[in-house]
C-alpha cells in the first residue's frame, strides 16, 4: 500500500495497518467477450492468413534473416511467415513470465489473472498546477519515477516522460540510473539498438551483482515494442526484439493502432490486424531464443474522424480492449493493454476517459494495464496531479483485489445481539475493534460536508493532489543500495560517456 503520511491523532503512533497487499495483485473480475468464439476464430485465422499470404515489411535485414532460417518466405522486405511457425512460437513462448526486481518483494509475476499497473509513460511532455506545461526534463523523469515508487498499486517502472535534456547517445545511462537508485521496482530498458542495450544489461547486470549467465536466465527488466501498422516492423523495434530475446531479458509486444487510420475503421478489422502483428513480433523473438519471455500486447483505440486526432476511453476503445483480451486468451500468454486519456488537463473528462479505458482492460483480463495513471492529450504529456488523481481509483481496485471475507467474526452475530431495534453500530464492540482498519482510506478523495469543505479553503482535487506529489517528494527517501554498486555504475556511465556513449538506432 502507499506509504502516505497519515493525519496526526493521539493513537497514530500506534495505529494499526490495514492488511492489504497491493504488490500482488490478482483480477478479479469474470472476462467480459465481445464477439462470438467463432468470430475470434475467424479473426485469428484471418491474421494467419495475412501473414502467410500479405506478409510483414521488415525493414532490419538480420531479423529478415533469422525469419527465413526458421521457415518463412522472404521476398525483397516482405516477410511472410506460415502459421505452422506462429503454432511453434506460441508453444515455446511461456506462459508466465517472473520478472525479477531490485529485491525479492518487488518481483512481478505476468500470466493470465494477474494484475499490474504501470503509470503513463513515453510522454515528451510533463505538467503540474506550478511549473505549467514544458518538455519532459531530467528533473521530471527523476521525480516521476520517485512517485511511482511511492505507490505500491505502480508495480513496474515505465519510461513516463523523456528527457530532452539529456543528450540522445547518453540518455539510456542517466534513465536506467535513475531507476536503479531511486526504485527497487522492474525496470525499463530502451530498445533503441544494440549498443545502447548491450549498455543497459552490462549496466543493470553489474548493479545487480549478477553474472551474465546469470542475468541471462531471468528477466531483470523490459521493453516495449511497437510496430509501425499497418504491417511493418521497423529497423529499430526488430533489433529489439532480437537483442531482449537473446538476452533473456522481457519484450512487451505493442501494435499501437488507431481505427480509422493506420489500421481498419472496425474494431474486428483494427483488432485483426494488430493481432497479426503482434504473433508476427513474438514469432521473431522464439526463432531468436525459444523460451523468450514475451508478453502479447495491444493499444487499440479510434480517432476522432472530424480531426484526426487520438481518441482514448472511447466505447471503442472499451470494445478493441475485450476483443484483444479473447485473442490473448486463445494464445495463453500474458498481455498488456492501456487506458489513457485525450483530454488538455486533469478534468472531468480526463477521468472519464481513463477509467472507462481502465474498465475495459479489467474486464478483458489484462495482465498489464499501462497508461493507468497520469496519461495527458493522448500520451503528449503526463501529468502530476493526474498521476495522483488516477492512483486513487487503482488504489481502490487493488482493494476490491482482496475480496470479501464472510467467515463468522464477519457476519457477527454478536454485534446484531448487542444492538437492538433503532439503536445504532458506531459504538458496538465490532465496529470499535474494526473502525481503523475496515475501510479504505483515500489519498485524495475528501468526503467531508460542504461546510467543512469550505472552511478547509474549498479545495477541488486536483489542487488537493499538488499538496500530496509535493509532499511525497519533498520526504521521498530511495531504497537502499550495497555498499559500492553506485560508484561502480557511475564509473561505467563516465567511461562510456567520455567513449561516445551510444547513439539510437534509426
Amino acid at each position: 500500500m502507499a506509504r502516505r503520511t497519515r493525519r496526526s491523532s493521539p493513537t497514530a503512533g500506534t495505529r494499526p495497518k490495514r492488511d492489504v497487499n497491493y504488490r500482488d495483485l490478482r483480477n478479479p473480475f469474470p472476462v467480459m467477450d465481445l464477439f462470438a468464439s467463432e468470430e475470434i476464430a475467424g479473426m485469428h485465422a484471418t491474421a494467419l492468413r495475412a501473414l502467410e499470404e500479405l506478409g510483414i515489411k521488415v525493414l532490419l535485414p538480420e531479423a529478415r534473416e533469422i525469419f527465413r532460417t526458421g521457415g518463412a518466405r522472404v521476398v525483397n522486405e516482405m516477410v511472410h511467415i506460415g502459421r505452422e511457425m506462429v503454432e511453434a512460437a506460441l508453444a515455446s513462448a511461456p506462459r508466465s513470465v517472473t520478472c525479477r526486481a531490485g529485491s525479492r518483494d518487488r518481483d512481478v509475476v505476468l500470466e493470465l489473472g494477474r494484475l499490474v499497473f504501470q503509470p503513463g509513460a513515453g510522454a515528451p511532455h510533463a505538467t503540474d498546477l506550478e511549473r505549467g506545461r514544458r518538455p519532459g526534463s531530467a528533473r521530471d523523469f527523476r521525480e516521476l519515477i520517485q512517485l511511482t515508487h511511492h505507490y505500491d498499486v505502480l508495480q513496474m517502472l515505465p519510461p513516463l516522460v523523456e528527457p530532452q535534456d539529456v543528450e540522445t547517445h547518453v540518455r539510456h545511462y542517466f534513465t536506467l540510473e535513475v531507476q536503479l537508485t531511486q526504485s527497487d521496482k522492474f525496470p525499463f530498458v530502451f530498445s533503441r539498438g544494440t549498443p545502447q542495450a548491450q549498455d543497459s544489461f552490462e549496466m543493470l547486470a553489474g548493479f545487480r551483482g549478477l553474472s551474465d549467465s546469470a542475468f541471462q536466465a531471468e528477466p531483470h527488466c523490459y521493453t516495449i515494442v511497437n510496430t509501425n501498422s499497418p504491417r511493418t516492423l521497423d529497423i529499430p523495434m526488430a533489433q529489439g526484439l532480437i537483442d531482449f530475446a537473446r538476452n533473456g531479458q522481457l519484450s512487451i509486444v505493442t501494435p499501437f493502432t488507431l481505427m480509422g487510420a493506420m489500421a481498419p475503421i472496425t474494431v474486428a478489422g483494427s483488432i485483426t490486424l494488430s493481432h497479426a502483428e503482434a504473433l508476427a513480433a513474438i514469432t521473431l523473438t522464439q526463432l531468436a531464443r525459444p523460451g523468450a519471455p514475451v508478453c502479447y500486447g495491444t493499444f487499440t483505440s479510434n480517432v476522432d474522424m472530424r480531426s484526426g486526432s487520438p481518441a482514448f476511453g472511447t466505447p471503442a476503445h472499451f470494445q478493441a480492449s475485450l476483443a484483444a483480451g479473447q485473442l490473448a486468451r486463445l494464445t495463453g500468454l500474458p498481455w498488456r493493454s492501456a487506458a489513457g486519456s485525450a483530454a488538455n488537463l486533469n478534468d472531468v473528462q480526463a477521468a472519464n476517459e481513463n477509467q472507462l479505458g481502465l474498465w475495459g482492460c479489467l474486464l478483458a483480463g489484462a495482465t498489464v494495464i499501462i497508461h493507468a495513471a497520469g496519461w495527458l492529450e493522448g500520451g503528449l504529456t503526463v501529468s502530476y496531479e493526474k498521476l495522483v488523481t488516477d492512483i486513487e481509483i487503482l488504489n481502490m481496485i487493488a482493494e476490491l483485489c482482496a475480496g470479501g471475507r464472510a467467515g463468522t467474526d464477519e457476519i457477527g452475530f454478536d454485534a446484531l445481539a448487542e444492538v437492538g431495534p433503532s439503536g445504532h453500530f458506531f459504538s458496538a464492540a465490532q465496529t470499535m475493534a474494526r473502525y481503523r482498519t475496515e475501510f479504505y482510506e483515500p489519498l485524495v478523495h475528501d468526503y467531508a460536508n460542504f461546510g467543512t469543505w469550505n472552511e478547509r479553503g474549498a479545495q477541488d482535487a486536483t489542487a488537493r493532489a499538488t499538496k500530496i506529489w509535493k509532499r511525497v517528494l519533498a520526504e521521498f527517501s530511495a531504497p537502499e543500495v550495497s555498499d559500492g554498486r553506485i560508484e561502480e555504475m557511475q564509473k561505467f556511465i563516465a567511461t562510456r560517456t567520455a567513449e561516445g556513449g551510444a547513439p539510437p538506432a534509426s
